[in-house]
């Protein structure tokens, strides 16, 4: 049974009664290992009150006795330069308003960066709180040829010391008994320094009389960093390691996905033969299933990408990815780590958003947030496939390249560098006075991940991009069938309307063609009028506002096609059914370019928009968003369908 957390509401759920164990330690020092050891993944996941940091907190169970444990933001200090260190120290002091100060500390450290851990011990310890030392990966210590004294160490410290090495669960048993006894753990009889000189004076004596012997430098690390960090070979490593990121992503996923396809057309089938009343199974069947299924039809990708996210940070070379990074984000004023929150934006704004939680910089964590919609996220793959079989014939090379392949790839391209623009201009208007947070981040050894910790990561992640977007995207769905099929007409009134009633192509047509959806679509015509749009891609684009895969189905409705999956037969002979340009074609080059570089831009996922007011904390950053995406894609929209005519397309 888990513990509570700080749920979306508001309201902190605890154990009753329950002591509270914080662990605290700097990143990759193996908290996140401990902390799943000693819950058993008993753990939930919230946000602190008032703000936007995770917090996880589990119940550790020892006999009759039950232990509250929160892991709280990694850190290196508690002297805070970011806002998850922020958090650290005013939840150490007490200071955050709903979230109680810990009972007792478990401070874990890293037994190959010993020495650069204690000065972060010394500060820890002067909070006077029960502490005890967790000292993990002592068994790599031992492989390189170094040494420490436990008990030496603990004496020195004067606290108690546990080793552990989390991710084969040794020692976790020992340190859960240790917990029982939290209120007997010994204190220091003399505090550690707070002189910053004084302090590495301290650290240097426990060492010394513990027997410290740092490690051998990591022989398979050095080797492979000379060519991972070379300032040539590097983004060449870099761009590879992408590369084949983005294949797997984008090609393991697709049987899944198609697996995920065919078990709801199924179950959609079963029930349109099953279910007698047509509206009844068209909400059911297409509003509900087909709903619920164009969300998980991109579970697999979401699966897979925190996956390799997990593993690649877990191997240590998202560290290094980072530090290379480095040097292009800041031609954009923002620092290595953003890159990351921008690179899980390929699957999908919503982790990528998520992702930015380990930004230091709030100011950084915000124009990144307003700049990973522009990223190419999967949702948009269907739409680009649909428009550019209409643009680009499949014949078509461009040297040894498929011109439809390029004209892909110059999609990702653009919504990347616009990305980047993106967060440049509001890191500038929301930083004009600022200084720059500096960038620290410790490269660890290549390692091993913990399958266990790489699969919590995975599934915790997955299951908030479920949570937070499934009600959206079935919401929208069922908004998009009664718009689409209301008002209801009679028999009668479609024999008047001359409509053949024993033809359902023919009903369904005329009852799309009249329909509030149409209604609407007609209304923003002079909107999208100068972009070549017809009230019927009007309504694909206003559809898409839920979620960007809905426009290729709706699409297909509108043109009334016998199957809504591939309608690019029929939206190849759509014309316009009256007015000046009465006859032509409505998908001409002009049209399609201005669609293509319109999803580019436009933020079109209102699970995005949630998320995006979820980690803002107010809705007003969402409003800017929306805004300045719609009329960006507009603006784009129209400059690229005039030069497309220009050029005589």
């Amino acid at each position: 049974m888990s513990a509570g957390c700080h749920d979306a509401g508001g309201t902190d759920t605890t154990v009753t009664g329950a002591p509270r164990i914080a662990l605290v330690g700097a990143p990759n020092s193996g908290k996140t290992s401990v902390f799943n050891g000693l819950t058993g993944l008993r753990a939930k996941t919230g946000n602190y009150p008032g703000v936007t940091v995770s917090r996880f907190v589990g119940t550790s169970r020892t006999g009759r006795h039950r232990h509250e444990i929160e892991d709280l933001p990694g850190t290196y200090s508690l002297e805070p330069v970011s806002p998850d260190e922020q958090i650290t120290v005013d939840v150490l002091e007490g200071r955050l308003e709903g979230a109680h100060r810990p009972d007792a500390l478990l401070v874990v450290v890293d037994a190959t960066t010993l020495r650069r851990s204690l000065g972060f011990v010394a500060q820890v310890l002067a909070r006077e709180l029960p502490a005890c030392v967790v000292v993990t990966f002592t068994d790599e210590l031992a492989r390189r040829q170094g040494r420490l004294d436990i008990d030496a160490f603990a004496q020195a410290l004067g606290v108690p010391v546990q080793p552990v090495v989390g991710h084969r669960g040794l020692g976790i048993a020992q340190l859960r008994e240790r917990l029982t006894t939290w209120r007997s753990w010994p204190a220091p009889a003399v505090p550690p320094p707070t002189d910053p000189a004084e302090r590495d004076a301290w650290s240097e004596s426990v060492l010394a009389f513990a027997g410290y012997r740092p490690p051998e430098h990591h022989r398979g690390t050095r080797r492979v960093d000379a060519v991972v960090l070379h300032p040539v070979g590097g983004p060449m490593v870099f761009f590879a390691v992408m590369a084949l990121f983005f294949q797997t992503v984008f090609t393991l996923a697709a049987p899944l996905q198609n697996w995920v396809e065919t078990l709801f057309a199924w179950l959609s089938g079963q029930v349109h033969a099953h279910v007698d009343s047509p509206r009844l199974s068209g909400l059911l069947g297409d509003a509900l299933i087909g709903g619920v299924g164009g969300v998980l039809v991109f579970v697999p990708q979401i699966v897979l990408l925190f996956l390799l996210l997990a593993l690649l940070e877990g191997v240590g070379y998202l560290a290094r990815a980072a530090f290379l990074m480095d040097r292009v984000m800041a031609r954009f004023g923002l620092e290595g780590r953003a890159f990351v929150a921008l690179l899980s934006s390929f699957a999908c704004a919503i982790p990528g958003i998520l992702a930015t939680r380990t930004l230091p910089s709030a100011k950084d964590r915000l124009a990144t947030m307003m700049a990973a919609p522009l990223m190419t996220c999967s949702a948009r793959l269907p739409v680009y496939v649909l428009l550019i079989g209409l643009l680009v014939d499949p014949s078509a090379k461009a040297g040894p390249f498929g011109a439809q392949g390029l004209v892909m790839f110059g999609l990702y391209l653009l919504g990347a560098v616009s990305a980047m623009l993106a967060a440049w201009a509001f890191k500038k208007l929301g930083d004009r006075h600022g200084q720059p947070v500096p960038f620290f981040m410790e490269l660890p050894p290549y390692r091993l991940p913990a399958p266990r910790a790489v699969l919590v990561a995975m599934w915790s992640s997955a299951r908030a991009f479920l949570r937070k977007c499934t009600t959206v995207i079935v919401a929208t769905s069922v908004l998009l069938w009664l718009l689409l099929n209301l008002p209801l007409y009679t028999d009668a009134q479609l024999r008047t309307a001359g409509v053949d009633t024993t033809d359902s192509v023919a009903v369904s047509a005329y009852t799309v063609d009249h329909s509030y959806a149409a209604d609407l679509g007609r209304m923003v015509a002079p909107v999208f009028d100068p972009l070549g749009f017809d009230w019927r891609i009007n309504v694909g684009v206003l559809s898409a506002q839920g979620a960007r895969e809905t426009f290729v189905a709706t699409l297909g409705q509108v043109a009334a096609a016998d199957d809504p999956e591939h309608p690019g037969r029929a939206l190849q002979a759509m014309t316009y059914p009256d007015g000046p340009r009465a006859g032509e074609p409505v998908f001409t080059a002009p049209t399609i370019a201005a669609l293509l570089v319109y999803f580019v831009y436009a933020l079109q996922c209102m699970a995005t928009v949630a998320v995006l007011r979820r980690e803002s904390g107010t809705w007003r950053w969402p409003a800017i968003a929306l805004t300045y995406l719609t009329v960006l894609a507009w603006l784009m929209a129209y400059l690229a369908r005039t030069v497309t005519v220009l050029l005589g397309g």
